[in-house]
């Protein structure tokens, strides 16, 4: 048993620095200067008429990118020449401003310098059919000008609640999304974002997930433990997937 308890803690020590080492979680960027250009991984609008819906993740910025990724949703409607995002941004709290934005901007631009990466997308009819349910799930999103970091409402339940909305985005959010299980309106059982199962989940410190789409989830303390059968991987907290890509 102790054996265990130290192995444990070893681990989390250990995982956060492999992280930094890694640079897969970069420390001391400064926002102004931040990379924000796009990754080059959205179709440009200007030349597709179709309808595109994405949503990415991106690790955090400075230390909050050792634990997590922030998570944003890309919209065009059709023949639109210009992407529109939709995401929670934890600091407009702070200068009394709501915490939810859409507008227009880079779909796959750099989350402060970090790259981001597609995990969800509907192309065509799909995406067009979706889009105005996507922009009503927003309006309706009930902490629109909440934040906080632990255990929430933050970014990720603000994505995790559109998937909840929006289920033909079948949307898999990764591990790292902390803050994607917190309940809404508190809540001890919900449908999962992607809409394939149930969760439970207390204040989104504890609880458990068992959906086609996410596969097993237990989440402690906010860090998240899991098996995807769907695509096997294995689902760690700091890490994210290890095993098959979910794209």
């Amino acid at each position: 048993m102790t054996r265990m308890l130290l192995l444990s803690l070893l681990l989390l020590v250990a995982i956060p620095l492999f992280m930094v080492v890694s640079g897969q979680a970069q420390l001391g960027r400064d926002y102004r200067r931040a990379d924000r250009s796009s990754a080059g991984i959205a179709p440009p609008a200007e030349t597709t008429p179709e309808a595109v819906v994405q949503i990415y993740a991106a690790r955090a910025l400075n230390w909050r990118g050792i634990f997590g990724v922030h998570t944003w949703i890309a919209t065009k409607p059709e023949n639109a020449t210009e992407y529109t995002l939709h995401h929670v941004i934890g600091w407009r709290v702070y200068r009394d401003l709501p915490a939810v934005v859409s507008a227009p901007g880079i779909p796959d631009g750099r989350w402060f310098g970090n790259e981001p990466e597609l995990i969800g997308e509907l192309r065509g009819e799909a995406a067009a059919q979706a889009i105005p349910k996507i922009i009503e799930a927003v309006a309706s999103y009930p902490y629109p000008n909440e934040y906080k970091l632990w255990p929430g409402p933050n970014s990720n339940t603000f994505t995790a609640y559109i998937g909840r909305q929006v289920p033909e985005l079948r949307m898999d959010l990764p591990t790292t999304a902390i803050g994607k299980d917190y309940p809404i309106n508190g809540s001890l059982v919900d449908r999962t974002p992607s809409g394939t199962g149930y969760q439970f989940s207390m204040l989104g410190v504890l609880g458990l997930t068992l959906a086609r789409e996410e596969g097993i989830e237990m989440n402690l303390l906010g860090l998240s433990f899991g098996i995807d059968f769907l695509r096997p991987a294995l689902k760690l907290p700091f890490i994210g997937r290890l095993g098959v890509s979910q794209s």
